[in-house]
């Protein structure tokens, strides 16, 4: 019975993520920019050049929206398969790029066989996931021997003095931009709580361990408020 009722907990989560990145997914990018303050491009290129695509590789970008994230690792001559959960977001992405194979895709249960790729990425999905080490195991099977992962996420703040301020900013401030161009706020709301319930990055370190990942570290972007995880299957 409490198999049963764990796994009922977990495709209502499943289903109510989906929901609700299917009601932001017009205007998504837009929102990223604004909340940010521009900093997502930087955030993103970070991402870029810890995965280190090269010419050839095969690339899970997992959580990839409608695809931005996806472009530079096809620009510089891998092979990306962006895969997201929502369908909104998926023909958000299609619509922009169909140039892309978009995929969908359950973090917990990857539709790609064992070792399809050489390295897998999810940027700011992964505090999404309502079992963190379970979609980082699954990553962790789809990545060849050798393989890499790179995890962009919001994190901790290392200066310790601006985390009420950082905390502050969540609780107050996130959701007045988010009313300025989207029609749905309680997604927004939740991204606030989702941020300030996430693992430190010492704590997603050891999660990445307990996945099976090895050789893991960290560095952090914009003073902790988002950090980069890589590590080698």
């Amino acid at each position: 019975m409490l198999k049963t009722d764990a796994r009922a907990t977990l495709e209502r989560r499943r289903a109510e993520v989906a929901e609700m990145f299917d009601h932001v997914a017009p205007r998504y990018d837009l929102m990223n920019d604004l909340m940010s303050m521009g900093q997502d491009r930087a955030w993103r290129s970070a991402t870029v050049a810890a995965v280190a695509p090269r010419p050839g590789e095969r690339i899970l970008d997992l959580a990839a929206g409608t695809g931005t994230s996806s472009l530079p690792f096809a620009k510089a001559g891998a092979t990306v398969v962006p895969a997201d959960l929502s369908f909104g977001m998926l023909a958000a992405g299609r619509g922009k790029h169909p140039e892309l194979p978009f995929v969908n895709a359950d973090a917990l249960s990857l539709p790609f066989a064992d070792d399809a790729f050489d390295a897998v990425t999810i940027s700011f999905g992964l505090r999404n996931i309502a079992d963190t080490t379970a979609a980082l195991a699954e990553l962790r099977r789809v990545t060849r021997p050798g393989g890499r992962v790179v995890v962009c996420e919001f994190s901790t703040p290392v200066w310790e003095p601006f985390r009420p301020t950082y905390r502050w900013y969540l609780q107050n401030v996130l959701p007045k931009v988010a009313s300025v161009a989207s029609s749905n706020l309680v997604a927004y709301d939740y991204l606030g709580e989702s941020i300030l319930a996430w693992p430190d990055q010492p704590t997603l370190a050891g999660l990445l361990h307990d996945a099976g990942w090895r050789a893991v570290s960290w560095k952090n972007l914009s003073g902790g408020i988002v950090a980069l995880h890589r590590a080698y299957a």
